[in-house]
């Protein structure tokens, strides 16, 4: 959100800021005994230092080290329930040999030398995976106890590294050495580190063949992609223990999946979570909350969401209304919705330290915030001054908390919430909250060092629970600043408080694909740039590439001007209401995006690494990126331009906007005056296009529009369209429908068919569109019946086809419509 600059900072001592010298360190001895079992090997050396390999699955293996101090309690926030250890195994054998032990998942193969605990691990093909350094070895912590512990590997020649989820530079991260410890980042630039979020997991790549790695350790970590050593990767923390997993590829996809199978997905929002937000510190009364709401409908820009920031509380007292601003909150969410406005409104950590404010009473009395190590109450300054901050991490607080909403969402008709400020920030000189702070950690109690990362998960994790309680069924929305590897169960995040400049266009557009390989699909950044103000060019060439992002909200820090579709006059309003309608008129297709993460785990953003990790041209490439199964895009990154070059992966493509055909494999210039941007779509897709309406809550999906994308001949292209209602839990009894299609060409004739899964009674027609054909139609029949067929342009039209088709046929005959490029 919006805070004076600066960032974290510790003491410039090994302890904080890096990695010890080795003279201190120790590692593991000669293994005494080794044991597998049940999918699990245990192997104990001589000086007491351990390691315990688990296969969860055969391509997804935990690796969890312990010093001669022993193993940790083992804890993790991260690991969705019934995806652990705990909850599933695959089959482990385990050979002895002179030297070492060899074991095998049937996908993945470890060998670990009896000495030393140093390990090897090739996939079923014999490629390597991953070669130790030094592999595991630890450092007592003099000043705080326990142990500083690391694990260093060789890097193969020729391997790349991405994820990591929230950081700003290029997506390669050879070379380059990262920190996990959230952070309030206030006008960040691309080399600035740590951010907001903390997501320990990567993926490396050597020739063509992927695996990734999640540290799961919630103290302040680092990572070192051959920074200090070119020939060496590392990461290590300052406590906990040396707990990874492993993820077998050899694609991006599979070790994304993984990744995904272990830490969860978000839940399916509703449906308006999906349309176009409207955000600014901050819409200070109710009038002028008002006159956003209809300007938007006057000027038939679509909108779903208004959001409300601090200002609307009394005093920035969280779960209060400024009533001398908005002094009938229930009547003002109200004519909102009528409208087809949600209201979103902020609720920050702090407690404002005020006898007599009924929330702080309630958490003192009920013993809810967090104390230093001497037992008092910790105070810090935030936007209400001085504040306690409830520890999330103890489940009877969350509890606690999640009750606190019932009043803003039964009463004053709030429909989601934004939790900022959970890094937690707190403007004193380290930024955040001291190290001696206790927290509960769900029964493993500990200091805020091992909390910090988690806490804005775990804030946002008690603000969804409230949500579920107090929503009468309705699906929650959150939206997080902070957040630790599998937040996104309970939260959508954004990028932070980014700056109005071109440069930021594309640190954005790097931050959310980076978060959705690494597993944050609902993502966004503030459209525009929170700090300063963006001409009409940048604001509109960001719209058009945040409406491909899932969450798509413009924001701004209002003290530096307007920032509505509207405020930079024309050509920019016409080609900002342009590119929000094609949002809405995209919505089938990002639902049924959206509903592939949560059923399988696939990002609905996919960067080129994602799509083929085997394209050399792939892997240093950071401006194109897929959307679902068959779209494609890149935005204007630059001023003054009315077109780029764009990469396209393997296979055909069609212009969105032209209906040509393009070979991929290759760039292609894509025309983008001002009002569009470059989009293509795979050949062989069915995409699914909805009516541009005001908002999601007026949809009639009653009869909307299938554009098929002819492919070139040859094989047979699957597409999906997820239908339910939108809202509600009613989608989880199975009140949903799927729709599979595929398409093929071939002997004359293009052939699209359909199966259908469930009942749901959403589409009833379709109006079905084809791209590509070379020959005007010959005949086109439905289900054996003849069809009447128009050409509208390029494309063969078929109107009021029934949505329960099996096969549709077209015949092609020469000297038609189609067209290439």
């Amino acid at each position: 959100m919006h805070d004076t600059p600066g960032q974290s900072f510790e003491k410039d001592n090994y302890m904080e800021s890096g990695r010890p010298a080795e003279g201190g360190q120790l590692a593991p001895g000669r293994v005494v005994s080794a044991a597998c079992a049940g999918g699990e090997a245990r192997f104990t050396c001589d000086n007491g230092a351990g390691l315990t390999v688990t296969a969860l699955a055969p391509k997804v293996v935990r690796l969890r080290y312990c010093s001669d101090a022993g193993y940790g309690d083992g804890f993790s926030y991260a690991v969705a329930d019934g995806a652990g250890a705990g909850d599933r195994r695959a089959e482990l054998e385990m050979e002895e040999g002179e030297e070492g032990f060899r074991l095998s998942t049937g996908e993945l193969v470890f060998d670990i030398a009896r000495d030393g605990l140093r390990m090897r691990v090739e996939d079923a093909a014999g490629e390597l995976v991953s070669e130790d350094d030094r592999g595991f070895h630890w450092q007592e912590n003099k000043d705080f106890g326990g142990d500083l512990v690391f694990y260093s590997r060789r890097v193969q020649p020729n391997e790349h590294f991405y994820g990591l989820g929230d950081k700003s530079c290029h997506p390669e991260l050879r070379g380059k050495r990262f920190t996990m410890w959230g952070s309030d980042t206030y006008g960040y630039g691309v080399d600035t580190d740590p951010l907001y979020k903390n997501i320990p997991f990567f993926i490396g790549l050597g020739h063509g063949r992927a695996y990734g790695v999640f540290f799961d350790n919630s103290f302040r970590s680092f990572f070192d992609f051959g920074n200090e050593r070119p020939k060496v990767a590392s990461f290590w923390a300052h406590g906990g223990e040396m707990d990874f997993y492993l993820f077998g590829g050899p694609t991006v996809r599979e070790v994304v999946r993984g990744f995904s199978a272990l830490t969860g997905t978000a839940g399916l929002p509703p449906l308006w979570a999906l349309g176009y937000h409207q955000c600014k510190w901050s819409y200070k009364t109710e009038a002028e909350a008002r006159r956003i709401a209809r300007t938007f409908r006057e000027l038939d820009i679509p909108c779903d969401a208004i959001y409300l920031d601090i200002d609307y509380m009394d005093g920035f007292r969280c779960f209060t209304w400024d009533r001398d601003a908005f002094p009938d909150p229930g009547g003002l969410t109200r004519e909102l919705a009528a409208n087809g406005f949600k209201t979103v409104a902020m609720i920050d950590p702090g407690i404002k330290i005020d006898p007599g404010y009924a929330v702080y009473d309630e958490g003192v009395e009920r013993g809810v915030f967090c104390k230093r190590m001497d037992g008092t109450l910790f105070r810090g300054n935030v936007w209400p001054g001085a504040c306690h901050f409830p520890d999330f991490t103890d489940p009877r607080v969350r509890e606690w908390w999640g009750g606190l909403y019932r009043g803003l969402l039964e009463d004053d008709g709030v429909a989601g919430v934004w939790n900022d400020m959970n890094e937690p920030a707190v403007f004193n000189d380290d930024r955040t909250f001291p190290r001696d702070v206790r927290h509960d950690y769900d029964g493993h109690p500990c200091s805020h060092r091992r909390a910090h990362n988690v806490y804005g998960m775990q804030m946002v994790r008690a603000t969804e629970e409230g949500l579920r309680r107090h929503l009468g069924g309705r699906r929650p929305f959150v939206i997080t600043r902070s957040a630790y590897a599998g937040a996104w169960r309970h939260s959508s995040t954004w990028t932070g408080d980014n700056v109005s400049s071109w440069e930021h266009l594309r640190i954005a557009n790097i931050q959310c694909q980076r978060l959705a390989l690494s597993g944050y699909s609902f993502v966004g950044s503030d459209i525009g740039g929170f700090l300063e103000k963006p001409e009409g060019e940048l604001f509109t060439r960001w719209v058009q590439m945040g409406i491909f992002h899932p969450l798509c909200r413009t924001h701004s820090s209002g003290d530096q001007g307007d920032q509505e579709p509207w405020s930079f006059g024309e050509p920019y309003t016409s080609a900002v209401r342009d590119a929000i309608k094609l949002r809405y008129r995209l919505l089938p297709y990002l639902y049924t995006a959206f509903r592939q993460h949560v059923e399988a785990g696939a990002p609905v953003l996919r960067p080129l690494v994602y799509l083929d990790c085997g394209d050399p041209e792939m892997l240093h490439r950071d401006e194109e990126f897929g959307v679902g199964d068959h779209l494609l895009t890149c935005p204007v990154s630059k001023p003054g331009l009315d077109g780029r070059w764009v990469y396209l992966p393997g296979g055909d493509w069609y212009d969105f906007w032209t209906g040509c055909r393009v070979a991929g494999g290759d760039e292609v210039w894509a025309e983008a005056p001002l009002e569009r941007t470059p989009l293509f779509v795979r050949a062989g897709a069915v995409l699914p296009l909805g009516p541009a309406l005001p908002h999601s809550g007026a949809r009639d999906w009653s009869e909307i529009e299938l554009h098929i994308y002819a492919p070139p001949g040859g094989g047979e292209v699957e597409s999906s369209l997820y239908e339910d209602a939108g809202e509600g839990q009613g989608y989880r009894a199975g009140e949903f429908r799927v729709r599979r299609f595929t398409v093929s060409s071939g002997g004359g004739a293009l052939i699209v068919g359909q199966e259908v899964e469930g009942d749901f009674a959403g589409v009833e027609r379709f109006r079905v569109v084809v791209h590509g054909l070379a020959g005007a139609a010959g005949g086109v029949t439905v289900d054996g019946e003849t069809a009447a067929v128009v050409w509208e342009g390029r494309a063969l039209v078929v109107d009021s086809v029934p949505a329960g088709f099996r096969r549709i046929e077209f015949c092609e005959l020469p000297g038609g419509g189609g067209s290439e490029r």
